[in-house]
C-alpha cells in the first residue's frame, strides 16, 4: 500500500514516526492506550484519543512511549487522509505488521 494519498478515500500505512505524529496533530489526536489492557509496566492496546471523542477507557500517554510501544510490538498505522468525498478522516488502525 501506499504511504502517499493518489485520491481521496484510498488507505495508507506507514510505520514512519514523523508520519503518524503528523497525521494525529493535524487533526488534534493524543497518543493514547486502553485502560486495563497494560501488563507487566507495558502499554496495552495502542490508540489515538480525538478531540470530544474520549472515552473513559483511554489513558493519555506520551509520544516517546507509544512510538517505543509501536516499534517493539512491529506494528503498522493504517490511515486515511481523506474521506472518499474529500473530508478530512479520522480512520485509523493499528496493525501487526506484514512484514
Amino acid at each position: 500500500m501506499a504511504e502517499h494519498e493518489e485520491y481521496a478515500g484510498q488507505t495508507l500505512r506507514t510505520r514512519d514516526h514523523d508520519r503518524i505524529r503528523a497525521w494525529a496533530e493535524q487533526r488534534g489526536a493524543k497518543p493514547a492506550t486502553v485502560a486495563g489492557t497494560d501488563f507487566d509496566n507495558e502499554l496495552g492496546v495502542l490508540r489515538l484519543d480525538f478531540p470530544g471523542y474520549h472515552g473513559s477507557t483511554l489513558t493519555e500517554v506520551s509520544w516517546e512511549d507509544w512510538l517505543r510501544t509501536f516499534d517493539e510490538r512491529d506494528l503498522e498505522f493504517i490511515y486515511q487522509e481523506h474521506t472518499e468525498d474529500g473530508r478530512q478522516s479520522n480512520f485509523f488502525k493499528v496493525i501487526q505488521s506484514g512484514g
